[in-house]
This record gives structure tokens, C-alpha cells and sequence, in this order.
């Protein structure tokens, strides 16, 4: 009988430490809260990020608790990237938006149009997106594709059209060692066109160290109609087909 009960408490134990050996240097899933991210990434969408995209820092391990400073097998984001990052103002909070700007690049938005190194970068009208009001009616927002100078496209969102309070903003230029970051929906995302500063609670630049790794492909999706106690409505609420779709 004892024999058993060290037997299965050493099953437990390894199965703890295999699955946070995964959790630190392989996968790690995320859900997404908020809509800053729409169309692209839903509220309700749950995806894997790999941690071993960007190399290594102390916010790969859980509760950021890795025991050195800086990255080791660093390697840097690409323009286009969805990445999750770690707030820079209180290194706790996960974020999750698309790195525009690298280290020592010039970002501005003029009339709501995104300028890179002072060029304008190209977008594309495309049908509209119907979103869902908190009245729970449906409205249709303007939508682009954006293609970056790498070529990477995405789509984008101006709910405001082109005269939200983020589209026209002072140069940004990238320090060395960090990223810039901005939302899919432009007219409703919190990200690096706000400062984190004094009085300002942003999100600013991103230091390398911040970040936890790039958002790869989505395993489960859920339109939230059905609470996790009401099994019935599982199926009903999942959105089958959004499951295991990669990441653009």
C-alpha cells in the first residue's frame, strides 16, 4: 500500500514538473479578455505562444520568477509579429498586440494612416466588420489590410474611422532594446502610442526583457453564451471554426 501511494505521488511530480518544463521553454496558452485585437483575435479565443520565439528572460517562467536578468538565446521579433508581452509598468500584467516598430524605427499615425521610417504604409479597404455593440446589436466598422515593409498583411479596424484619438500622434522613435506595439482595432486598443509615464498609466516602449513569447496558432474559441458550469451550452457557444488556426 505504500508502495502504491510513493508511486503515485511520484507520477504527480513528474507530471508537474513535465508540464512546467513546457509551460518555461515550449508552449504556453493564453486566452484573450479584451477586444484590442479584433478581427484578427476575438474575446474568447484561446492560443498557444511560444516561448522559445524571442529566447529567454525571466518572464518565461511562471510568476516571472526566472532567477537572471536580460534574454539568452535572444533572438529578435519580427515586424508583423502578435506577441505577449509583460506591461512594462508593473511587469505583471500580459498583453498581447502586433510589434510594429523595432529598435531604432521612427513610428507615426497621421489621419490615421501608420508612417514607418517616414513612409507611408500601404493599406487596402476591404468589406466591413460587424461588430457587436454592448446593446448586443451588430455594426459595420471599417476594415483594411495593412501590408507592413516586410510584407507581412493583417487586417485592421477603424471604428472611428480615421479621426480616433490615437490616429494623430507625435513621432515615436524606438530606443535601442526595445519594441513598439500597437492593436489589430486601432480606434479601441491601449498600447505603445500611449506613454507609461508619470500620472500616465500606458504602455510605452517594450523592453526585449518584457517580452513572453509569439502568439502561434489558436486551439479553442468560445463566443461566451455558455458559462464553464453550463456544459449544455458548450457546443453551441464554441466557434468551431476558428480551432487551430495559425496566427497572421
Amino acid at each position: 500500500m505504500k508502495n502504491s501511494l510513493w508511486e503515485t505521488i511520484k507520477t504527480v511530480i513528474y507530471a508537474v514538473l513535465i508540464a512546467l518544463v513546457i509551460r518555461t521553454a515550449a508552449y504556453e496558452p493564453f486566452n484573450i479578455p479584451s477586444g484590442s485585437m479584433i478581427p484578427n483575435l476575438l474575446i474568447g479565443d484561446y492560443l498557444f505562444v511560444s516561448k522559445f520565439s524571442y529566447g529567454f528572460s525571466k518572464h518565461s517562467f511562471p510568476l516571472s520568477s526566472g532567477p537572471f536578468s536580460g534574454r539568452i538565446f535572444s533572438r529578435e521579433p519580427k515586424r508583423g509579429d502578435v506577441a505577449v508581452f509583460k506591461l512594462p509598468s508593473n511587469n505583471e500584467t500580459d498583453y498581447i498586440k502586433r510589434i510594429i516598430g523595432l529598435p531604432g524605427d521612427k513610428i507615426q499615425l497621421k489621419g490615421g494612416r501608420l508612417f514607418i521610417n517616414n513612409k507611408i504604409v500601404p493599406r487596402r479597404k476591404i468589406a466591413p466588420f460587424p461588430m457587436q455593440t454592448s446593446s448586443g446589436r451588430f455594426v459595420a466598422v471599417k476594415r483594411y489590410v495593412e501590408t507592413l515593409p516586410n510584407g507581412r498583411e493583417y487586417q485592421t479596424l477603424q471604428k472611428d474611422g480615421d479621426k480616433g484619438p490615437l490616429d494623430n500622434t507625435p513621432v515615436y522613435r524606438v530606443p535601442t532594446g526595445h519594441y513598439f506595439a500597437m492593436g489589430d482595432n486601432r480606434d479601441n486598443s491601449l498600447d505603445s502610442r500611449v506613454p507609461n509615464r508619470q500620472g500616465i498609466s500606458g504602455v510605452g516602449y517594450i523592453p526585449a526583457e518584457n517580452l513572453v513569447g509569439r502568439a502561434e496558432v489558436l486551439f479553442f474559441s468560445t463566443d461566451g453564451t455558455a458559462s464553464i458550469f453550463e456544459p449544455w451550452g458548450w457546443f453551441h457557444a464554441a466557434r468551431f471554426k476558428r480551432f487551430f488556426q495559425g496566427i497572421k
